[in-house]
């Protein structure tokens, strides 16, 4: 049986991550920090064994984390893939979670969401498609990609995982074998927990 393995990682901090807005397919750019969680995780990646590229996704965090990644640890990157993008938040996206509350009261603590937010179905069913595409053509190699929480956890709930915070530069194994996508062991981090990282929120779009 062949066992094709894809690390799934969260990209670095972005500009709106540092104010707290629901990102969602907008695309604001890595803040410094970010760029420079991405270099002080590039020694624990190289610690996983070797990996054969990276791929990421095409909002520019998920790229910039990548390209980072990949010079750190001296693979290629591929040409980024739409389908792992963040899932979209609908009306949410540039709200932080006061205005949200302010504007949608109620719907946070009672887990509804706006119109045009894309469900956990949708998420999975695209990024699965993505993923397995990329297992199938790289059959039996490791691979390094770089996407979003919201995709992550989706792809975790799908697989019976509960819901848990994920940090920046925090991914999680899957392993892609006799036709089937698996998360595999524990969370892997990347870098130390920082008291400066955001707060729980049961969302990360």
């Amino acid at each position: 049986m062949t066992i094709t393995r894809l690390l799934l990682v969260r990209h670095g901090e972005s500009t709106w991550n540092a104010v707290r807005r629901w990102q969602g397919q907008a695309d604001p750019p890595l803040t410094e920090r970010g760029e420079q969680q991405a270099l002080d995780a590039v020694a624990a990646l190289r610690g996983l064994g070797s990996f054969s590229f990276v791929a990421t996704s095409t909002l520019q965090r998920a790229r910039r984390t990548g390209e980072l990644l990949a010079a750190g640890v001296g693979v290629d990157i591929a040409a980024p893939i739409e389908s792992l993008a963040e899932r979209a938040a609908g009306e949410w996206e540039g709200l932080t979670r006061v205005e949200i509350n302010e504007r949608y009261p109620g719907f946070l603590d009672h887990d509804r969401r706006p119109p045009g937010y894309e469900d956990d179905d949708a998420v999975v069913h695209r990024a699965g498609a993505a993923l397995t595409d990329l297992a199938r053509r790289h059959a039996g190699q490791s691979m390094l990609v770089v996407s979003h929480g919201g995709v992550i956890n989706a792809l975790e709930r799908d697989r019976g995982e509960p819901w848990v915070r994920l940090d920046n530069l925090e991914g999680r194994w899957f392993e892609y074998a006799d036709d089937r996508l698996a998360p595999v062991g524990e969370r892997v981090h990347l870098r130390a927990a920082d008291p400066d990282d955001e707060p729980v929120d049961r969302s990360y779009a």
